[in-house]
């Protein structure tokens, strides 16, 4: 939901879904690289409630999803290391899309070690 506040007011309509903070919790997708990036913003919040080699997972997940994000972007990022994804091929877009599964396979037991931690921490506050 994040990225999508960044769309311009053109931009906005060409989504499938019109998105608010209301619907939020309905329309989030695992799988997109903001929701994994959202998982150190959230633990990072929760320190020191949840442990450090859960933040440093977190962290070390959204730099390869910001990674690609930026590389999937229109910068050009070759000066420092990064090739681009050519996301406009259909080659691309696979890469992409392959690398994005990556990363949401990565996600998944952090998200669930996350949640787990704040249930705990629901169940018997600190």
């Amino acid at each position: 939901f994040d990225a999508y506040l960044f769309f311009t007011p053109e931009a906005v309509p060409r989504n499938a879904l019109l998105l608010d903070r209301a619907a939020q919790r309905r329309a989030e997708q695992p799988g997109c690289l903001h929701a994994g990036m959202d998982l150190y913003k959230w633990c990072y919040k929760l320190i020191p409630l949840t442990d450090s080699d859960l933040l440093l997972d977190c962290f070390e997940l959204a730099l390869s999803a910001r990674e690609l994000d930026m590389r999937a972007s229109p910068y050009d990022l070759t000066a420092y290391g990064y090739s681009p994804v050519q996301i406009e091929t259909a080659t691309g877009r696979a890469d992409y899309a392959r690398a994005q599964s990556d990363i949401a396979a990565r996600a998944a037991p952090l998200r669930a070690r996350l949640l787990d931690r704040c249930h705990t921490l629901l169940r018997h506050p600190t």
